[in-house]
C-alpha cells in the first residue's frame, strides 16, 4: 500500500448530553442518514449540506470522510450536523473531491465515539470509508464467527460487521468484496461505500431504507458530478439533480469510467419501509416515485372517510401529524387549525429531570393556542402512539385550554411489534397498542373517542386497492408482525415467533 495513503483523524466534537435519551420522548427514533459525493468540488462542505438535510434522521453524531486522491481525512463528533461541523478549520482539514457522511441515531450499540460513522479502515488495496442506515439482523452470528477467526472489533456497531467481512473475502476488487460481504449479511442497509477508486451505493434486496442517486452537472475537472443521499431533500439542498432510486438489491459504482450497475441478489419480493412514508422521511422527499406530503395529505383523508366524528376544529399534533390533519379537514369539512404550537428550539434541558420536570417536559416541546381550542370539539391528528405517555399529556393540555371533546385521530395502524430494520423502537412489552384494544388505549390517554388508519385504509393512500393487492410491496411489521427478514439474533436468544 502507498505510503501517502493515511487517515486523520481530527478534533473530535462531544457534547455532555449527547448519550442520554430526551426523557419522556413518546416518538419512534428516526434510523440514520447517508450521503455520498463523487467529483464534486469541496465534497464535505457539500456533504456536510446534504447531511444537515438529513438532519431529522439522526441528532446524535455526525461524520464525515474524505479523499483528496492521496490521502483520506476524518472529523467524527457527537451532536448535531452544526455542532460536529461548527469551524471553517474542520472544513479545510477534509479537502478532496470524494467524500461520504452519516448521521447516526443508535439503533444497535451505545452512543460513544467509537460507533460513529462513517466508519475507516485501511486495507491491502488502500483505504475504505462505509457509513450505514439499517440494522442487520445476523449481526451477532456474524460478529461471534468473525470473533472466534481473530477479527478484532473496535466498536458495538453491526457495521464494523461490513468490514471484517470485506477484510477477510478472498476476492481480488473491493467491489467483489463488498459483494462477497454482502451475501452474508441479513437484514437492512443501504450503504455508501468510499474507497480509493470508486463511490458505491448499495440497497438490502427488500429495499428497506431508501437511497436516492443525483447528479452535480460541471463538478470537479469539467465533469459530472454524483451524489446519494438517504432522502431526495439530500439533493435538493445541494442543487443535485435527483437522477432515480438505487433499485432494491441494487449496487450504484461511480468511478473514473462513470456509473454503473451491478445487481448480486435474484429478484425477491419488495419490503420498503412504509413508516417512510407515515412519519421518517422529510415531506418534502420524494420516495419511490410518490411525494410524501401527498401521502400523507391523502392518508389524512382515507382517515376522514373511516373514522370521522362531528367536531367543531381539526387540529394537528406538530410537526409530523400536520399533512394527515390537512387531509382529514379538506375531507371532513372541519375547519383546519393550528392549536397547539410547537417550540422549534427545545434541546436538551440543562434542568435535573426530577419527575416533576419530566411531567412538565411535553410543555417545552408544546402548547396550546388556547382561542382555538377553548370550547371546542377537538379532532387531535398524529402520526402514531407507542407508549401513550405523551398523548395523554397533549390530551390534558387541550382539555385545560378548554375543549369540550378530545377525538383522536392516528394516520397510522395499531403498532404492535418492535422494528428489527433500523428503528430504534420500545421492546413489544411497552407498545400500548400490543397490551390494550383500542377502547382501553382510548380510557388510558383521556379521550372521548380514539381510531387508527385501516391496514387497507393506508394502502390505499399509497395508491393501491389495498393490503393484500400490494402487501408484497412493503415493509409493514410494525403493524402485522409480518417481518420479511429473517430475524436471526433476536430468535436465537428469545426464540422464534417471540418477535
Amino acid at each position: 500500500m502507498s505510503e501517502q495513503l493515511s487517515l486523520r483523524q481530527t478534533t473530535v466534537t462531544t457534547h455532555p448530553w449527547a448519550d442520554d435519551r430526551q426523557d419522556g420522548d413518546d416518538k419512534f427514533h428516526e434510523e440514520c442518514a447517508v450521503f455520498g459525493a463523487w467529483n464534486v468540488a469541496d465534497a464535505a462542505a457539500i456533504t456536510a449540506l446534504g447531511l444537515h438535510a438529513l438532519q431529522h434522521r439522526g441528532q446524535e453524531a455526525s461524520g464525515i470522510v474524505s479523499y483528496d486522491g492521496k490521502k483520506f481525512s476524518s472529523h467524527r463528533g457527537l451532536g448535531l450536523v452544526g455542532d460536529v461541523f461548527h469551524d471553517t478549520r474542520i472544513m479545510a482539514g477534509l479537502p478532496g473531491a470524494f467524500s461520504v457522511g452519516h448521521n447516526r441515531y443508535s439503533t444497535t450499540g451505545d452512543t460513544l465515539l467509537r460507533n460513529v460513522q462513517p466508519l475507516f479502515a485501511e486495507f491491502e488495496f488502500g483505504g475504505l470509508a462505509v457509513a450505514h442506515n439499517g440494522n442487520l439482523t445476523n449481526a451477532h452470528a456474524l460478529r461471534r464467527a468473525l470473533i472466534r477467526r481473530g477479527c478484532l472489533f473496535q466498536s458495538t456497531t453491526d457495521t464494523e460487521v461490513f468490514i471484517h467481512l470485506i477484510a477477510i473475502s478472498l476476492y481480488a476488487t473491493v467491489e467483489d468484496r463488498l459483494i462477497d460481504a454482502l451475501k452474508q449479511v441479513q437484514g437492512a442497509y443501504s450503504l455508501v461505500v468510499l474507497s480509493q477508486d470508486a463511490l458505491m451505493g448499495v440497497r438490502d434486496p427488500l429495499g428497506v431504507r431508501p437511497l436516492v442517486l443525483g447528479k452535480l452537472p460541471g463538478a470537479a475537472n469539467d465533469a459530472s458530478g454524483w451524489v446519494f443521499a438517504s432522502e431526495s431533500c439530500g439533493l435538493d439542498i445541494v442543487g443535485a439533480e435527483f437522477v432515480r432510486d438505487v433499485e432494491p438489491g441494487e449496487m450504484v459504482i461511480i468511478d473514473k469510467t462513470g456509473v454503473r450497475s451491478v445487481k448480486p441478489f435474484a429478484a425477491q419480493r419488495s419490503g420498503f419501509c412504509v413508516f417512510e412514508y407515515i412519519y421518517f422521511a422529510r415531506p418534502d422527499s420524494v420516495l419511490d416515485g410518490m411525494p410524501v406530503y401527498n401521502v400523507r395529505k391523502q392518508i389524512g383523508v382515507e382517515l376522514a372517510r373511516e373514522s370521522g366524528v362531528e367536531a367543531d376544529v381539526v387540529v394537528p399534533v406538530p410537526d409530523s401529524g400536520v399533512p394527515s390533519a390537512m387531509g382529514f379537514a379538506q375531507e371532513s369539512g372541519i375547519p383546519f387549525e393550528l392549536g397547539i404550537i410547537r417550540n422549534h428550539y427545545v434541546g436538551r434541558t440543562f434542568i435535573e429531570p426530577t419527575d416533576q420536570i419530566r411531567n412538565l417536559g411535553v410543555r417545552m416541546k408544546h402548547s396550546t393556542n388556547k382561542p382555538m381550542l377553548d370550547g371546542k370539539r377537538v379532532i387531535l391528528v398524529d402520526d402514531s402512539i407507542v407508549r401513550g405517555t405523551t398523548s395523554r399529556k397533549i390530551v390534558d393540555m387541550v382539555r385545560a385550554a378548554g375543549a369540550t371533546e378530545v377525538h383522536m385521530r392516528i394516520s397510522s395502524p395499531p403498532t404492535k411489534h418492535s422494528c428489527f430494520y433500523g428503528i430504534d423502537t420500545p421492546e413489544r412489552s411497552k407498545l400500548l397498542a400490543a397490551q390494550h384494544d383500542i377502547a382501553t388505549m382510548a380510557e388510558l390517554i383521556g379521550v372521548d373517542s380514539l381510531a387508527f388508519i385501516s391496514l387497507d385504509g393506508l394502502y390505499r393512500a399509497l395508491g393501491h386497492e389495498g393490503r393484500d393487492a400490494e402487501r408484497r410491496r412493503y415493509c409493514d411489521a410494525c403493524f402485522t408482525g409480518d417481518y420479511p427478514i429473517p430475524l436471526v439474533d433476536h430468535d436465537q436468544e428469545f426464540g422464534p415467533g417471540t418477535a
